[in-house]
């Protein structure tokens, strides 16, 4: 039986996604080692982290302008190169600000090549079955914080910190650059239906930023990506506050990671039946939820549970503002589009770990941020559920179909 071609574009997808942007929610595990390798504080080392994910958002809208204009093959050559000499280059680090630099900014722009064009391509070559294929890719994020966090792990317990750069700098040299010469642009059938099927939504960009639903998928995932991005940066950390060792903490991202695979799935296909603004809804309220809990929980065990539940929510909400683009916007300026609003959401995503290192210095304890977490994620929720579907929009059947 023939493979249609667009599952290769998501196992692609998926793969790439978990090398470029797992690194980046992987510095995780770097906290507590390059803090005491380069003298810094733990926020110092959460600015890192901050820069990384404003340069993967700004950058994130360039290259889905580029990958519109000069399709997504050349964008993941270009992107997967300077992600293997940025991590290179991070790994020779002697001071916090050049790790910034070169970690911050150098690798957080080169990972920005590896979400937003991917998902945009993974779009238009699906018809029925796209919340589930752009959930997939988006898995990568998951497997990203599921082997990419352990693998840096063991290579820090065995070697050190730079060893493990060094080893991250390979797979993008060795899997991401080569494995781009796989993708390829939709066939034009393929695009003439999925318009067909999206209600002929065909928006330039400048249209599209003038529309209230542009606005509001904007500010849902700046404040989703605002609430979650503090918890995850900072939960190994919290992990061995509440008497974890370092691999049981590791563990415990991994689980949210495992958590996130299965959160994809399930929500990709639950948007496919009943919409995806409305499981969108749903997912940004467990996820509130579930944050809020890490302030009253110590017990591993039920860490562990949490940590399953948090990694359900977020990973699963993840892919549906990719979805929801596509449906209101059409597939001509998708990468363009889903691009800056990744970009504004990004901000989100700098603030959460900085806000985390700053309420631990402050108080040791990062109670603070966690329930500051949950009162934002809480305006996700109000957020997403007023803002209306567009007038045009026609849900997309549900099929059986294998293919697109």
């Amino acid at each position: 039986m023939r493979v249609y071609y667009g599952w290769v574009i998501v196992a692609y997808g998926i793969v790439a996604t978990c090398i470029g942007v797992g690194t980046v929610t992987a510095l995780s595990v770097f906290l507590q080692p390059v803090a005491a390798s380069l003298d810094a504080s733990r926020a110092g080392i959460s600015s890192v982290s901050t820069l990384a994910f404003l340069t993967m958002g700004v950058a994130g809208f360039g290259w889905g302008a580029i990958a519109d204009r000069f399709g997504t093959r050349c964008v993941m050559l270009a992107g997967g190169v300077l992600l293997g000499l940025g991590l290179l280059a991070s790994s020779y680090a002697q001071s916090l600000a050049e790790l910034q630099l070169l970690f911050g900014v150098v690798v957080g722009a080169a990972s920005g090549s590896a979400f937003a064009p991917l998902i945009a391509l993974t779009s238009t070559w699906f018809t029925h079955r796209r919340g589930l294929a752009v959930a997939l890719v988006s898995m990568g994020l998951g497997i990203g914080t599921m082997t990419i966090g352990p693998l840096a792990t063991l290579v820090i317990e065995l070697y050190d910190w730079r060893a493990a750069f060094t080893v991250l700098a390979g797979l993008a040299f060795l899997i991401v650059v080569p494995g781009a010469f796989l993708l390829r642009p939709a066939p034009p059938e393929t695009t003439s239906t999925s318009d067909a099927m999206a209600s002929e939504v065909d928006m330039t960009f400048a249209d599209a930023l003038t529309t209230p639903q542009f606005a509001a998928i904007s500010l849902t995932f700046l404040f989703c990506c605002l609430a979650h991005s503090g918890p995850i940066l900072h939960m190994v950390s919290f992990a061995g506050l509440c008497g974890a060792s370092a691999l049981a903490a590791t563990g415990m991202l991994s689980t949210a990671g495992a958590g996130g695979l299965a959160g994809r799935i399930v929500m990709g296909l639950l948007a496919d039946r009943y919409g995806a603004r409305h499981v969108l809804v749903a997912g940004l309220l467990l996820q509130a939820i579930t944050i809020s809990l890490y302030a009253v929980t110590r017990d591993l065990a039920w860490l562990y549970a949490l940590s399953a539940c948090f990694g359900f929510a977020y990973g699963g909400v993840m892919p549906l503002y990719a979805v929801l683009i596509r449906e209101y916007f059409g597939a001509r300026i998708m990468g363009t589009a889903f691009g800056a609003v990744t970009m504004i959401s990004s901000v989100g995503m700098a603030l959460g770990p900085l806000a985390g290192g700053w309420f631990y210095d402050q108080y040791t304890s990062y109670i603070g941020m966690y329930l500051g977490a949950g009162v934002v994620g809480l305006g996700a929720v109000l957020i997403a559920s007023v803002f209306r579907p567009p007038a045009t929009a026609a849900p997309v059947p549900a099929s059986g179909a294998l293919g697109g």
